[in-house]
């Protein structure tokens, strides 16, 4: 395990009927994450928010929206197959394109679902808090 908290950002990202986009990850045993990564050195959040989309779906994004901060001290917070200390930059945005193309190391598949549907699904710690303060927040 690195020596100190990794920042790593992430979305909910949106498309035009309200559905949300999850990739299933096999960095993640398999389970339902938002795509996203690490921030880099000399990169703003947004320009490595808008990075790690492209490079992870091949799709930009637009109206981005600073939305909360959690923290993963383990492998029962971050849902990660290695022991990571995760601080987990969350934002809303749009999606821009839709020629949906992932990168296979990052995704094995991906789903545009309903934040209350995503719930059913086998999603990964860090993201069902994400989207269960996304619901409670939005009253939905």
């Amino acid at each position: 395990m690195k020596q100190y908290p990794e920042p790593v950002v992430g979305p909910l990202m949106f498309n035009d009927n309200n559905e949300i986009f999850l990739i299933k990850s096999p960095k993640f045993g398999g389970l339902y994450i938002v795509p996203g990564g690490h921030i880099e050195l000399g990169e703003t959040m947004q320009e490595a928010l808008k990075r790690e989309i492209k490079e992870e779906t091949n799709l930009e994004i637009k109206d981005i929206e600073f939305f909360m901060v959690q923290e993963g001290i383990n492998k029962q917070q971050t849902g990660s197959n290695d022991e990571k200390h995760f601080i987990f930059i969350d934002f809303l945005c749009k999606a821009k394109t839709f020629d949906v193309v992932l990168e296979k190391r990052e995704a094995e598949s991906y789903i545009w679902i309903t934040p209350k549907k995503a719930l059913d699904l086998n999603i990964n710690p860090s993201t069902r808090v994400f989207i269960e303060e996304y619901i409670k927040r939005k009253k939905l």
